[in-house]
């Protein structure tokens, strides 16, 4: 099987996830191998949904659209196109996923088979029942990948190298347990916003998309701002408030209703809206239902900050502020060549 066969068969999926958007959900006539796949995935769609509160029917096809549009013939050409990928060896590729938020393992997965590699997937039990069907429809439209392809629930075993996502903690277990093999391994990230004062309705509407889209599970999602000194939120509150019926989901009230108690026991300043805190804190990582906060004085200085930092954040979002920034409303639509903290696992595959 060669790259073109490999690409074609992922731009099949491609179209085969193309009939599943929240916008509707219709069969088209051209897609193939739907009498055996398009009801299936209906209905693991809904297992989904029954098995996590957090992943709501909205997220997955949120999420199930967002690879859709990813998976066209000329996004996965230009992807590649810097790469001598024929040449390489074949090896065997385990990706210890993740499971905040519905297919984030994804990238990993078309990574290592786009590149001509074997896979061994060991899922999160948070997220397990989308991407095992999406691998069988895979093996249809080519049986080349029957045998590549393999998921496990039990402790990895006989594989060259490893992609592995996870916490703070489970990523130094991880960078023990893996150090005699290749890999690339991930922690805790969080994306910021750099507000400069002079955003527009509109920009700071998309931002709401940044902070609240899967309940600001992702490491993409933003959890921090970065206001100017005596900044007024007024219009910030504003703009997002069209996200408020975000606060009937049992889950999300449950968190907000919790942290809300813990500051106001703890009598912290914060502000609210009825759905989202915002509260002044030097961290990065939030709870759910809260956005932090951070005052500056200085752009430069700020950006000297946030580049000591670098090693925390994934997403810089702003309009103007500094290169490689996400522009409002993004940072959950990345294109195929946005690695996750910019380690490119194409680059790295090709090495191993």
């Amino acid at each position: 099987m060669n790259l073109q066969q490999r690409i074609n068969a992922f731009v099949k999926l491609g179209d085969f996830l193309s009939q599943f958007s929240n916008e509707s959900i219709h069969i088209k006539n051209n897609v193939e191998h739907n009498g055996l796949f398009f009801d299936g995935f209906k209905h693991q769609i809904k297992l989904a949904e029954e098995y996590n509160g957090w992943f709501t029917k909205e997220n997955i096809l949120f999420a199930v659209e967002g690879w859709a549009n990813l998976l066209t013939e000329n996004n996965l050409i230009t992807w590649l196109k810097p790469y001598n990928i024929e040449s390489i060896q074949q090896k065997r590729v385990a990706i210890i996923m993740a499971g905040n938020i519905p297919l984030v393992g994804f990238h990993d997965f078309l990574s290592v088979l786009v590149a001509g590699h074997q896979v061994i997937v060991k899922q999160s039990s948070n997220d397990k029942h989308l991407l095992p069907y999406l691998a069988k429809y895979l093996e249809y439209v080519e049986p080349s990948f029957k045998g590549l392809i393999s998921f496990t629930e039990e402790k990895l075993e006989q594989f060259d190298a490893v992609i592995a996502t996870g916490s703070n903690n489970t990523a130094r277990y991880f960078e023990y347990y893996f150090k005699e093999k290749p890999s690339i391994i991930r922690n805790n990230r969080n994306s910021v916003a750099v507000l400069l004062g002079t955003e527009t309705p509109e920009e700071l509407k998309k931002l709401s998309e940044d902070i609240f889209r899967y309940y600001g599970l992702g490491c993409r999602n933003v959890s921090k701002l970065f206001v100017p000194r005596d900044y007024n939120f007024n219009a910030f509150f504003e703009s997002v408030y069209h996200w408020h019926p975000i606060i009937d989901k049992a889950k999300y009230a449950n968190n907000y209703d919790y942290n809300k108690a813990v500051y106001l026991m703890s009598e912290f300043d914060m502000l609210e809206n009825g759905f989202l805190m915002i509260k002044e804190d030097e961290s990065f990582s939030s709870p759910i239902a809260t956005v932090f906060y951070e005052f500056y004085d200085s752009l430069e200085a700020l950006k000297e900050t946030l580049n000591s930092k670098k090693e925390q954040i994934q997403c810089v979002v702003s309009n103007g502020f500094m290169e490689n920034e996400i522009p409002f409303g993004k940072t959950q639509k990345p294109e195929l060549w946005d690695y996750a903290d910019n380690v490119d696992s194409i680059e790295f595959l090709l090495s191993i």
